[in-house]
Order: C-alpha cells, then structure tokens, then sequence
C-alpha cells in the first residue's frame, strides 16, 4: 500500500520555509509543470488558501524554489584550495557545487536557467548578486584583473548552462519554460511599460549594498557582448576540436 502524503502537522508547523521545501520535493517527484498551489496544499494536509499567507503566488514560490536549491552553492571567496589555491582551483569547486545542485534535483533545475536573476545582467546558473560577488573576489583576489574578470564570468556561467541544461534534460527533464516568460527590463530601459521616464536609479553603493566589485563592475557586466563572446567560443572550440583530428 502506498504511504499518505505528509501532512503539515507530521512535517512541522506550516510556514514559508516548510511550503518551499515541500514544493522543491514535489518539483523533483512531478515536474514544475504540475506544480499548483491546490495540488501542493494538499501535499501538506492543508487548503491552497492557507498558502497564501506565506507565499504570494505560484510565480513567488517558483523564485523560492530556485532559491532554496541553489543555497547549496556556497563557497568562501578567501577559502584556501589546496597548495596552489589558484583561481582554476576555486572555480572547479564552484563548478562542482552548482553541477551536484543540477543533478539532485533536474527537474528543478530549468527553472535556474528561466526565472528573472536578482539584475538583469546577471546570467544563469549564477543568478544572485551574493554569489556573483563571491565569483567576482574569488578571482580579483587571486590575481585576476577587473575586465578578465568579467570575460571569465560570462564564459563560465555560459559552459555551466549549456553543460547542465543538457545533463537534466537527458535524465528526462523539461528545459520549457514552466509559465509565459517574464517581461525583463534591460540595464539601457529608460522608459516604463506605459513609456513614461523612469525616475534615476540610485547609485551603486545604495543598489548594491556590501558588494563592492558589483558597484564597481556593474557598467561592464552590463554590457551586451553575446555576439562576441558566441565568436570567441565558437574559436576556441574549434580550435580544441582540431587537436582531435589525427
């Protein structure tokens, strides 16, 4: 005989934390698309309606869900690694960690890749300020200029996405959006959706509170250099791929 779901008084009180969890272990079991607020209320005994007071929405608990998957991916930027400690080092350990994260839970992970960053010019699968940040010290620590610095992020999180959109899908994962896509603003928007000015954007130290290389970098890392880099990517591959032919 099947076992009865867990209700929310055999899991614990009911709060956001509990809700978030929950919906990450029924992510993993049925897929994001077949994630309602009815169907996961009753995953925890309770009335959808019951949800709300923790949660805003569907659209709230999906951001939640990313987040929760994602603490996972936790390293100090000044942590030494091993007797060379060099930036290769630190971002293996990264790459590492974001990639158990895509394979423990793949039908999780699309939503990574589809749901809104913390700014617009930030990309997947490294979607918040706080490890961007991490990113950013661990290589500006250890040598590594400002600008190259920015060039290594973009082509990081770009191989990281590629990589393991294919790894989840391949194990049966959906990479469809699980909603319409989000209207996103770009860093150059100068108008709202009803065309009026937007008012100024404050300055950097009060966007980006306690995340100096971010205040610092924010003008680069904004900038659109997809054509370029898909350039410089498709050389260097080429170039590897030659290395194959006898």
């Amino acid at each position: 005989m099947a076992a009865a779901p867990s209700t929310a008084s055999s899991r614990g009180s009911l709060d956001r934390a509990l809700i978030v969890r929950t919906a990450v272990e029924y992510v993993d079991a049925h897929g994001v698309a077949d994630l309602s607020m009815r169907r996961l209320g009753q995953q925890l005994g309770v009335e959808a309606m019951s949800l709300y007071r923790y949660v805003a929405g569907r659209e709230d608990l999906l951001d939640a869900v990313v987040t929760e998957v994602m603490t996972a991916v936790d390293l100090d930027p000044h942590e030494r690694l091993g007797p060379a400690d060099g930036w290769q080092a630190f971002l293996q350990r990264m790459a590492h960690q974001v990639r158990d994260v895509a394979l423990a839970h793949p039908k999780v992970f699309p939503l990574v890749a589809t749901r809104s960053p913390d700014a617009p010019w930030l990309r997947p699968p490294l979607r918040t300020l706080s490890t961007v940040e991490t990113f950013l010290e661990a290589l500006i620590s250890r040598g590594v200029d400002d600008a190259t610095a920015v060039r290594m992020y973009r082509t990081f999180s770009s191989f990281l996405l590629g990589h393991l959109l294919l790894a989840v899908s391949a194990v049966g994962a959906s990479t469809a959006p699980a909603e319409e896509p989000l209207i996103e603003r770009t860093a150059e928007a100068v108008t709202d959706d009803h065309g009026d000015p937007l008012p100024d954007a404050p300055p950097p130290e009060e966007r980006l509170p306690g995340l100096p290389n971010l205040q610092r970098l924010e003008p680069m890392l904004a900038e659109d250099r997809t054509a370029e880099e898909f350039e410089e990517s498709l050389d260097a591959l080429l170039q590897r791929l030659e290395l194959l032919v006898p």
